[in-house]
């Protein structure tokens, strides 16, 4: 019994003294151990930039259709051909419509002969109607057979009337057949390059519903655009004019340079996430610049030379001092506080911000010189100031 109560005392002996020990080396640790990382302020150039992604596209392309259903017969332009204006590019079979032309002209020329001999019975029936007149003044005849005399001289000028109508209505038929005759040959409405073909000789196009697009020609490739997609919260800072650059994956390190040519007010919508497009112009004289490349496009939206920066880090640093954080009307206003390490002491410098590159935030206005050391973040090595246990108490 006096050896169980004698171990008793001296675990407990140990035990207060390793807590006490630890608990020296803990304070002391506590109040030598605390540090910063910090950055120091720089002057220089800040530019401010808005990123987006959109697809190269030649300024102006124009699909070629077909106005008119048939077999293709043949092909005159293919993929990357040079084609000028009013150049043949592909020729529908045109029999069909010959046949139709044939027989619209056939029937003209039957028109032409109806109202021929319209114009021949009208000419006997008013000479008939004259003989009547004169024999009726004479009371040769009675009156009815004078009034047979005018309806047939009636019917006669009625029956030249439709036949020239009839010869009208013919005649724009055969202007229809000849006019789809003339869309069975397909011509390049402009000079450029052909970019797509989407059909082949002996398939059937069919233009019942709608034009089908036979070939897309680019008319210009030396001159490129950038279709961007700008994010709604970013839009308000893009304006045309201003400097872009992008690179496409084909040229990673070979970035191009355009202008902000054109904002389209349609916004796009697509999962609730609302863009407007942004038209980059960008010459291309060597032609490496392709139709479909996917662009990561930066625009240069604000640039300030030889102005006091800091890096962004400092601004997201407060210590806990809820009164050092700004109030909702400085954030509206773009002041906020800076801690400055001067020696070992935290000091708060009330700045103006200004323009941001993402890395570095420009200073408008507070007492910030080149070189100072801003608090980006406070580290401890060594202690637990937070509060923590003894190795032993830890479960």
């Amino acid at each position: 019994m006096n050896f169980l109560y004698g171990w008793r005392k001296w675990a407990l002996l140990i035990a207060a003294l390793a807590i006490t020990a630890w608990a020296v080396t803990f304070f002391r640790n506590a109040e030598k151990t605390v540090e910063y990382r910090t950055a120091k302020v720089e002057q220089g150039r800040v530019i401010a930039t808005v990123s987006s992604t959109g697809k190269v596209n030649a300024v102006v392309t124009v699909q070629v259709g077909s106005q008119v259903s048939g077999t293709i017969q043949r092909l005159y332009a293919d993929f990357n051909s040079r084609v000028k204006k009013g150049q043949v590019v592909a020729q529908i079979d045109p029999a069909l419509f010959r046949a139709q032309v044939a027989q619209a002209k056939s029937k003209l020329d039957n028109d032409d002969a109806n109202a021929e001999k319209a114009r021949v019975a009208l000419v006997d029936a008013k000479r008939n109607l004259g003989r009547m007149e004169v024999l009726l003044a004479q009371q040769l005849i009675a009156q009815a057979d004078k009034d047979t005399a005018q309806t047939t001289y009636d019917s006669a000028v009625a029956s030249l009337k439709a036949a020239e109508t009839q010869t009208e209505q013919d005649r724009a038929a055969l202007q229809l057949a000849e006019t789809n005759l003339q869309y069975t040959t397909i011509s390049s409405p402009v000079d450029g390059t052909v970019i797509s073909r989407n059909v082949d000789v002996g398939q059937t196009v069919a233009a019942s519903l709608q034009a089908p697009t036979l070939f897309t020609i680019a008319q210009d490739l030396t001159e490129m655009q950038v279709d961007t997609n700008v994010d709604e919260a970013d839009i308000g800072q893009v304006h045309v004019g201003q400097e872009a650059e992008f690179i496409v994956d084909a040229y990673p390190d070979s970035p191009f340079h355009g202008t902000v040519h054109d904002i389209y007010n349609q916004p796009i919508t697509v999962q609730n996430v609302v863009t407007y497009d942004a038209i980059i112009r960008v010459k291309n004289p060597d032609l490496t610049l392709k139709p479909g490349m996917t662009a990561n496009v930066t625009i240069k939206v604000g640039e300030r030379e030889n102005v006091i920066k800091v890096a962004n880090a400092a601004l997201r640093y407060h210590p806990d001092k809820a009164s050092a954080r700004p109030s909702i009307k400085e954030q509206r206003a773009h002041v906020t506080s800076i801690w400055v390490l001067r020696g070992k002491t935290e000091d708060p410098v009330r700045v103006t911000l200004g323009l941001s590159d993402g890395t570095f935030t420009e200073v408008v206005s507070g007492d910030l010189r080149p070189g100072e050391e801003v608090i980006t973040e406070k580290i401890r090595t060594g202690g637990s100031p937070q509060g923590g246990r003894p190795p032993f108490m830890r479960f």
